[in-house]
C-alpha cells in the first residue's frame, strides 16, 4: 500500500484575519490546546478540516462570490469562514440588507459557535435560520500547503487572507484554542526565535511572507500579485543530514532547512 493510501490527504482551510494596528499590520492567532494531536501548543492561524456540511449543495446559494468557484474551492472558503467563527468569534457574513453583520448581531450568535464546532449545527441550517450569507468573496487566496508524506496525519490546506470587521471582537474558543492574540507578524517571529512561542514551519513561512507588508492593503496587493505554488515539503538525506526542502517558485525566504532546526 502506498504512503498516500495509508495517509490520505484531509482537505482543510486556514484564515489569516488581518487588521491595521497602531504599530502596523496585525494578524489574529490562537494557541492550540496541548491535547490536540496536530500542532498542539503552537501559535497558529484559525482553521481546520472541511466539515461534511461545508460541501452540501444547499450551501452554495447561501454564499456570496460562489459563481466563480467550483464546488471544492467554494467548500474551502466556507470552511475557512466557519472555522474563523468557531475559533475566533469573527463571522464574515452579510444580513438581508447586504451589509456585514455588526458586533451586536454577532454577539447574539455566540451560542452557535460550539454547536457548529461539534457538528451539531450544519452551516446551511445556521445561515438559513439567521437569514445570512457567507461573504466568500472577501477571502483572498494566500497559500497552499500539503503535509509531507512521512507525517502520521496529512492535510491539504488552503490559506486565505481576510479583513476583520472593526467591531467584531476576536476571542479564542477555550476548547481548541486556549489563548489568542492580535500580533504583528514580525513580533510573532521574534517571540518564536526567542523561545516564547511555538510556531510550526508552515506558519513561520507564511508569517515571514506576511511581515513583508506594513498594512492590510499591502498584504492584499501582494497576495493578488503572487502566483500561488503548492508547497509539499520533501525530506532528503544529504550525507547523513536530513533536509526539508520546498519549491523555490513558492517565493518563501528559504528553500531548504535542516530537520533539526524546524
Amino acid at each position: 500500500m502506498s504512503d498516500k493510501a495509508q495517509k490520505p490527504l484531509i482537505p482543510a482551510a486556514t484564515i489569516l484575519m488581518l487588521r491595521d494596528g497602531a504599530e502596523g499590520l496585525e494578524v489574529f492567532m490562537v494557541v492550540r490546546h496541548h491535547q490536540i494531536d496536530f500542532a498542539s501548543g503552537a501559535l497558529v492561524f484559525p482553521g481546520g478540516k472541511l466539515a461534511p456540511g461545508d460541501v452540501l449543495p444547499e450551501v452554495r446559494p447561501l454564499c456570496d462570490g460562489a459563481d466563480d468557484l467550483d464546488d471544492s474551492l467554494l467548500a474551502l472558503r466556507v470552511a475557512a469562514i466557519r472555522e474563523a467563527f468557531e475559533e475566533s468569534g469573527v463571522l464574515l457574513a452579510r444580513d438581508e440588507s447586504g451589509a456585514l453583520i455588526d458586533g451586536k448581531r454577532l454577539s447574539s450568535l455566540e451560542a452557535d459557535r460550539p454547536r457548529l464546532d461539534k457538528g451539531e449545527l450544519p452551516i446551511a441550517e445556521f445561515l438559513t435560520r439567521e437569514k445570512l450569507r457567507l461573504a466568500c468573496d472577501l477571502l483572498e487566496p494566500y497559500a497552499h500547503w500539503v503535509t509531507p508524506k512521512m507525517m502520521p496525519k496529512r492535510f491539504d490546506t488552503h490559506f486565505y487572507l481576510a479583513i476583520a470587521p472593526s467591531d467584531h471582537v476576536a476571542m479564542h474558543d477555550g476548547s481548541e484554542g486556549v489563548d489568542s492574540v492580535w500580533i504583528n507578524p514580525a513580533q510573532a517571529l521574534e517571540e518564536a526565535k526567542a523561545g516564547k512561542r511555538t510556531v510550526i514551519f508552515p506558519t513561520r513561512m507564511n508569517l515571514e511572507q506576511l511581515a513583508e507588508s506594513k498594512t492590510v492593503a499591502e498584504a492584499f496587493e501582494a497576495a493578488q500579485a503572487r502566483t500561488i505554488v503548492t508547497v509539499e515539503p520533501q525530506v532528503e538525506d544529504r550525507d547523513g543530514t536530513m533536509m526539508l526542502t520546498i519549491p523555490a517558485a513558492a517565493g518563501y525566504s528559504v528553500t531548504e532547512i535542516t530537520m533539526d532546526s524546524i
